[in-house]
């Protein structure tokens, strides 16, 4: 701590979490030019401001750094929140269709119903009469619904004639037309399937710059509202760039965000790979980061195309009762495409949610460290299926687990999960504890909006520790021998993801010298039961000292007349 800097404010009179593992607790901190000037006691603080100095007093309070998610999309999250119908996971096929036939009585003749989320056990049974029943919800409206994975879509008729999609028409390269034993087409469409759909939706939203606008300024506001001050854009289109740069410039952006561009033809429409990485160097802005590649090594387990070292047991959709599935990329292209993307000052992002393509990546790397070294940065999503023999890799090979989306715990898509992964490797999902143990940077991500209508990172946290459906009614743990501590949880959602992010020297913990982000809430999550972590509420977010957002309500937790609106 040092005197004579210029102090904005001091923090004061509550609780303190840093998630600074060299001093963890602090009685106030002080904010100079939107960073933190010094952190210690109230004393030490308050001999550095003047008696015009501004003062937050917490009032006993509990405040702790801005959180970290290392996996979201704000695009898809924003939209979904902004403009479309919202569908839940649990809803049945009888329900979607009555939320379907709703939402046509809003829209003019020929507009789209876009939205979701379909759950993985409905998906996964859509028939023939499944699609004619769409079509009679739809009343002529074109429809796309996307699962809780977000790799797959329930399409109508009407959309299908939009796509040009036949039950002759050949499945793409990385997806499929869904078709009976009869070879008619059931309106699901698995993984790259879905990109001629989702080209057909922005191709007709009339004023796409407006429209991305608000789903990105949505998406930023309720990562805030969770009192998320920075995230890792996991799959970054060209609009999205665009649109992320012009609110930074208009200083509307309220979150440092990591980009990362698809190296290859994405679900969502738009330029992928060398083309994309252009873009993104055009539009690097103070808080936006385009720094990372997104590649995807296979798709997801609920609908039997992730790549594993088992066979599947729901062996009735194959032929093939011997069925693993395959990574989508070959070791030799992976290892040349990874360290051109080095060469090109790129860090990676690897989805992988089955053990066979989480072992490609590993071997991968290994290869890439040896001809490239220590420096660029590699993140394995999801690693929820990881074999024994590769736990230890990911911190020999300094790989970040990025432990996204929150399927830890007993849940719908788990219920799924389990009718097509063996018992075996199901059982052992999500190894927390022992990536933890290991020594890998594991880090935590909502990947919203799969699997979860929000990225509140409370409920994920809050499971990492007990293994429990938040939701009472819903029994059981899974795998409760990886649970992990509450200050791992907490590192995983702070430190952990920043430093995954490359921005472990900009915030992830309250010490001088970094990006004053930090929230006050109404608990001490170090200290409140596990079982009830989940229902945290954010009563402020700051981002570089700033007030972005302020529970309904709550009279700026003590803030001195006049602070608030000057710290906003």
């Amino acid at each position: 701590m040092t005197a004579g800097e210029p102090i904005d404010y001091i923090v004061v009179n509550g609780v303190i979490y840093t998630s600074d593992p060299q001093q963890e607790w602090a009685e106030a901190f002080a904010v100079s030019a939107g960073k933190i000037a010094a952190v210690g006691t109230e004393d030490a603080v308050r001999r550095l401001a003047t008696d015009e100095t501004p003062t937050i007093d917490l009032a006993g309070r509990f405040a702790m750094p801005g959180l970290v998610d290392v996996h979201a999309h704000l695009g898809l999250g924003g939209r979904q929140q902004a403009f479309e119908l919202p569908i839940l996971p649990t809803d049945s096929v009888p329900e979607i269709l009555a939320k379907v036939r709703a939402w046509t009585e809003r829209l003019q003749p020929g507009k789209w119903v876009v939205g979701g989320i379909v759950g993985s056990t409905v998906i996964d049974d859509l028939t023939t009469d499944d699609l004619e029943a769409l079509d009679d919800a739809a009343q002529g409206h074109p429809v796309m619904l996307r699962d809780d994975s977000m790799h797959n879509r329930w399409v109508n008729s009407r959309a299908l004639d939009i796509m040009g999609v036949t039950a002759d028409s050949p499945d793409p390269d990385g997806g499929s037309y869904v078709r009976n034993a009869d070879g008619e087409l059931t309106g699901v469409l698995y993984e790259l399937a879905g990109n001629l759909a989702e080209s057909a939706v922005a191709e007709a939203v009339e004023d796409p710059a407006a429209h991305n606008a608000t789903a990105i300024k949505t998406a930023v506001h309720t990562l805030n509202s969770f009192g998320i001050t920075a995230v890792q854009e996991a799959a970054t289109m060209d609009y999205a760039l665009e649109t992320l740069h012009r609110l930074d410039e208009q200083r509307q952006l309220t979150a440092h965000v990591v980009a990362s561009m698809p190296s290859r033809t994405f679900i969502e429409p738009g330029i992928t790979g060398a083309e994309l990485y252009d873009v993104g160097a055009r539009h690097r802005s103070a808080h936006v980061r385009p720094d990372f590649s997104k590649y995807v090594l296979d798709g997801v387990p609920m609908t039997r195309t992730s790549a594993m070292l088992h066979p599947y047991i729901c062996s009735h959709h194959s032929h093939d009762r011997d069925f693993t599935g395959e990574p989508l990329w070959g070791l030799d292209e992976l290892v040349e495409s990874l360290e051109d993307l080095v060469d090109r000052g790129l860090h990676a992002k690897l989805h992988a949610t089955g053990d066979a393509a989480v072992r490609r990546v590993l071997d991968a790397v290994e290869r890439v460290r040896a001809s490239r070294g220590e420096g660029p940065i590699f993140q394995i999503a999801h690693v929820e299926y990881i074999d024994e023999a590769d736990l230890q890799r990911f911190a020999e090979l300094g790989v970040v687990p990025d432990a996204s989306p929150y399927l830890w715990f007993p849940s719908v898509i788990q219920e799924s999960i389990a009718k097509q992964i063996p018992a075996e490797t199901f059982d052992k999902s999500w190894p927390l504890r022992d990536l933890f143990e290991s020594g890998a940077l594991v880090s935590g991500g909502s990947d919203w909006p799969c699997a979860a209508p929000t990225p509140d990172p409370w409920t994920g946290l809050a499971t990492m520790v007990t293994r429990r459906n938040p939701d009472s009614t819903v029994q059981g743990e899974l795998n409760a021998g990886q649970s992990i501590g509450i200050q791992q949880a907490v590192a995983a959602f702070t430190r952990n993801p920043a430093a995954a992010m490359g921005l472990g020297e900009v915030t992830g913990t309250l010490r001088p010298g970094l990006s004053a982000d930090f929230i006050v809430l109404d608990r001490n999550v170090l200290t409140e039961n596990p079982a009830a972590i989940h229902q945290t509420t954010v009563l402020q977010t700051y981002f570089e000292g700033r007030l972005v957002y302020e529970a309904a309500g709550e009279d700026a937790a003590g803030v001195a007349a006049g602070l608030a609106g000057s710290a906003r």
